[in-house]
């Protein structure tokens, strides 16, 4: 499977995790998160990979989530609900994101990063 880098190009952390995998010969399919957003069948899959819980995957500090008010919203939803918010709309969803064999992170913490690729 090829390592795939989900971003919204604009983003400054998203720009910071694709120079560290370029600085670090990794190769990536680069995806723009909104103009092909995840489908509820890949962020399904992908979640239940990450072993992490589906509110971690939420854009928290991206306008769309505060405008939605999501933070009182996702208390009352499911995780079916909510995996069918994120892949309506490329902006709720927590950024950048690889997903590759070795692992899928959410979010750029280098350190997470570098150990995930020194597997």
């Amino acid at each position: 499977m090829k390592n795939i880098f989900i971003e919204y190009p604009k983003c400054s952390t998203c720009k910071k995790a694709k120079k560290w995998l370029e600085e670090n010969n990794i190769e990536f399919e680069d995806r723009n998160i909104v103009e092909e957003t995840p489908t509820v069948k890949e962020l399904t899959e992908w979640i239940k990979k990450s072993k992490e819980d589906v509110r971690r995957w939420f854009n928290t500090s991206g306008l769309k989530y505060k405008e939605l008010n999501l933070k009182e919203k996702l208390l009352t939803m499911n995780e079916e609900e909510k995996i069918v918010l994120l892949a309506s709309d490329g902006m709720l969803i927590k950024r950048p994101l690889i997903i590759s064999d070795k692992g899928i992170l959410v979010g750029f913490k280098e350190g997470e990063w570098k150990e995930m690729f020194e597997k």
